[in-house]
């Protein structure tokens, strides 16, 4: 049952993606048509006015210039009718094909929501396994057995394949039906802290949370946390041995602004917004020569697709030699 209904959440979700977007392009076609058929009635108007004074035009008692009997208002009459009709029609077919024509697009995203979904789902329990059992092994060797680092690794490797399976999951979720309960981020914003303390603590880099207005959102507290994570990994990444990794939080136009901030050495060779893109990469010179290349993975990507899912943006505020800062904004509690 619970599959069941995630997967009609997912399939609520993108129809109303697909009819969104349907509405969107009928209406600019809409548009369009309507801009056209006004100019065809203005050139018709400018037309006649330049073969017939505006008094004669307009003057029902006075003679008609004309083959057949019709006065000037009459006619502009009709002109407007035809065009609105002509407006209705065109936004009436408009819409019928453009629905049509998006059909596809959301049948191929339901299936490949489907595909991550499920291959998601069935890498989950293995890994866990796998996990589970490197760890009995990792405790029954001792500090001097030489297998011990390998295990280490080993076990490394299987959670970062159970971040990315996470990952994943993550990005087949579609919006949450029902009446959300406002949040409030403060609390959320510690946990996620607290939380990646122990890996800056082995990186020999400091979190500080500052600036902490208190404040509410109706985005689930999961989406933050992992937002937050992810935002707090990729500062620590970058961030050199001894600096410091800024976390605040503060109101902004009606928006919560979480922003978190690294003094390493800013984003190179690479467009700041480009960041969010799928697995992007940048390139770097090293020892003053050559040139490495870091990858910041789909985690700034689910960040972005997160917060822009519920209303909000993530964006580079700064960067520059003295450090990068990654901000995001999402609504706040009415």
């Amino acid at each position: 049952m619970k599959a069941s209904r995630s997967n009609g959440q997912l399939i609520d979700a993108d129809a109303r993606a697909v009819r969104r977007a349907a509405r969107v392009v009928g209406a600019q076609i809409t548009v369009a048509s309507a801009i056209l058929v006004i100019g065809v009635l203005v050139a018709a108007l400018v037309f006649v006015l330049r073969h017939i004074p505006a008094a004669k035009l307009f003057d029902r008692n006075g003679p008609h210039e004309t083959t057949i009997d019709i006065g000037g208002i009459d006619i502009l009459m009709a002109g407007i009718v035809i065009g609105v009709v002509a407006i209705l029609l065109a936004a009436a077919m408009s819409i019928f094909a453009t629905r049509r024509a998006v059909r596809p697009l959301g049948d191929a995203l339901r299936s490949q929501r489907a595909f991550v979904a499920d291959a998601s789902h069935e890498l989950r329990t293995p890994l866990a396994v796998l996990d589970a059992r490197l760890q009995l092994l990792q405790r029954g060797l001792t500090p001097q057995d030489r297998s011990t680092e390998i295990v280490s690794e080993l076990r490394q490797d299987a959670k970062t394949l159970i971040e990315i399976v996470n990952d994943l999951l993550v990005s087949a979720e579609a919006v949450p039906n029902g009446d959300p309960e406002p949040v409030a981020v403060n609390p959320v914003a510690v946990l996620a802290v607290n939380s990646m303390r122990v890996l800056a603590a082995d990186k020999h880099v400091t979190i500080s949370l500052v600036d902490t207005t208190q404040l509410s959102t109706m985005v689930p507290p999961a989406s933050i946390h992992r937002c937050l994570v992810a935002l707090l990994d990729n500062a620590l990444d970058f961030a050199p041995p001894g600096s410091t990794v800024t976390v605040s939080l503060t109101e902004q136009k009606g928006m919560a602004r979480l922003a978190v901030r690294d003094e390493g050495a800013g984003i190179q060779g690479i467009e700041p917004a480009r960041i969010f893109d799928r697995f992007a990469r940048s390139g770097s010179s090293v020892d003053g020569g050559g040139t490495s290349r870091t990858g910041f993975g789909i985690g700034l990507s689910l960040v972005r697709d997160t917060v822009e899912r519920v209303g909000g943006r993530a964006t580079v505020s700064a960067t520059s030699a003295q450090g990068t800062e990654i901000e995001l904004l999402i609504p706040l509690a009415r």
